[in-house]
């Protein structure tokens, strides 16, 4: 199951941060925190369904 309290975690505390930075700070503190949420979503289903789950974010990475 993923980890759902971990991720609630990382990216509320990375729009606690990006409230008091620059706009381009921001966008970057912000676009980490959904990667690793992201990342942390993606090993818990593939551990739990034994499939390889993948995402593509916007920028085609």
């Amino acid at each position: 199951m993923a980890n759902y309290k971990k991720m609630y975690s990382i990216l509320c505390g990375a729009v606690s941060e990006a409230i008091d930075a620059t706009p381009e700070r921001a966008k970057e503190l912000l676009q980490e925190a959904l990667f690793e949420a992201e990342e942390i979503y993606i090993q818990t289903c593939r551990e739990d369904s034994g499939e390889d789950i993948r995402f593509q974010n916007d920028a085609g990475a």
